[in-house]
């Protein structure tokens, strides 16, 4: 008699995903030593305050959203993992560049911003490559989604946490230097992957004829077009002013200790909700994303009324659950409903509408604060955390949006 077996679906922890994997974990590793950690700490020790410390994280930060839809054209031309390589290296170099403007001295804003930004440009270039190549390595693409995630949350653990005792008993460009290093790891496991491929799609097509055909994609969806038209205001109202405000006050009341032990205890929540996201196959995942970024607005409040510092920690590790939730259901939406050939293009715009009102939201936090003095901009961010998520639940088509086939 014979047997029909059932074929069981490829493991997630092939040796591709493996180094995927680790070049992302090592990566995350640095970039969380480095941002705002050590950002946040480096410009207060030259004197730059407050708004230096915005103006540096925007500077970072603007580049990713101004030149990452060109990224997503040329990770699909160029193939993704090339232009990643690429990416890496150059930020192997900046990085380095800028531990040693720091071991020689105290360097002019001009040259730490030029280099924050040019890393800023190789990130809009990484960007793209690295989320289409999940779905081509992944077969359970929100699994896959919901185990980088937990590592870019214990990430967010160790790197704050070895900056700050680096910083501690050594200095910045200590610091910085191993930030540099990440990098080549990074880019030495990203060479050694086995997957190919194919640029055949793209032959004869002109630039503008890959942009365009990525904004139509982008465009032709609601719900997506409508999650980024909504994050935009969450950028510029929430997130970009607590990031630079949050780690700043944090700092100057409770010092850089503190501040890494807080920021630890966000991405232990953040490994929480990616463990949640996991196990968790919500119908409508937009839907149940939203509601776990309301988890985000006591982190917000805990500094904004200045509360002891196990109490502030408790409030980012919800944040960090919560936030850890939403964007493996948002990332994972996005990679399942979009073709591969497309996918780098149509995640660009996504990045680039989400993240261009960050450094607006960044570099206006030290001024207003100013004016209207920082708990009194804390406590308007948390109404407009509460409106952003009223916003995702009010529009139909990212309210109900089913999730994909097969996840």
């Amino acid at each position: 008699m014979l047997r029909t077996q059932v074929s069981s679906p490829p493991r997630l922890w092939s040796r591709d995903f493996t180094l995927f994997f680790a070049a992302r974990t090592v990566s995350v590793f640095g970039d969380q030593m480095l941002v705002p950690t050590t950002i946040t700490v480096a410009m207060l020790q030259a004197g730059f305050g407050v708004t230096g410390v915005g103006y540096a994280l925007a500077a970072h930060t603007a580049p990713l959203a101004l030149f990452v839809i060109f990224g997503g054209v040329v990770a699909d031309r160029f193939t993704p993992i090339r232009v990643m390589v690429i990416s890496d290296a150059a930020r192997l170099l900046l990085h380095g560049t800028l531990a040693a403007s720091f071991a020689v001295g105290k360097p002019d804003l001009w040259l730490i911003l030029t280099l924050l930004a040019a890393s800023g440009t190789g990130t809009a270039a990484f960007q793209p490559g690295y989320m289409s190549v999940i779905p081509r390595l992944a077969h359970d693409v929100q699994k896959a989604n919901a185990a980088i995630r937990m590592t870019e949350s214990l990430m967010t653990v160790g790197g704050p946490a070895a900056a700050g005792l680096l910083l501690a008993f050594s200095s910045v460009p200590v610091v910085l230097s191993i930030d540099a290093a990440t990098f080549a790891v990074s880019g030495a496991c990203l060479l050694a992957l086995r997957l190919r491929i194919s640029r055949t799609d793209h032959k004869g097509a002109s630039l503008r004829g890959d942009l365009v055909r990525g904004w139509r994609e982008f465009r032709s969806r609601n719900w997506l077009w409508g999650v980024i038209v909504i994050m935009m205001l969450f950028q510029v109202a929430v997130n970009g002013p607590f990031i630079t405000l949050g780690q700043s006050l944090v700092t100057v009341r409770h010092g850089e200790s503190t501040l890494g032990f807080i920021m630890s205890v966000f991405g232990l929540g953040s490994v929480l909700g990616g463990l949640m996201a996991s196990r968790i196959k919500p119908a409508y995942p937009l839907r149940s994303g939203a509601l776990a970024l309301v988890f985000a607005l006591f982190s917000v409040l805990v500094v904004a009324l200045d509360l002891p510092p196990l109490l502030i920690a408790a409030g980012f590790f919800l944040q960090g659950a919560g936030s850890a939730f939403w964007l493996v259901m948002f990332h994972t939406s996005v990679q399942t409903h979009v073709a591969a050939d497309v996918l780098g293009r149509v995640h660009a715009y996504d990045v680039a509408g989400s993240l261009v009102m960050k450094p607006v939201g960044q570099m206006a936090a030290g001024p207003a604060s100013l004016w209207v003095g920082a708990v009194t901009v804390l406590f308007f961010s948390s109404a407009m955390l509460m409106v952003t998520v009223v916003l995702l639940l009010a529009v139909p088509a990212i309210r109900n949006l089913r999730r994909a086939d097969g996840l």
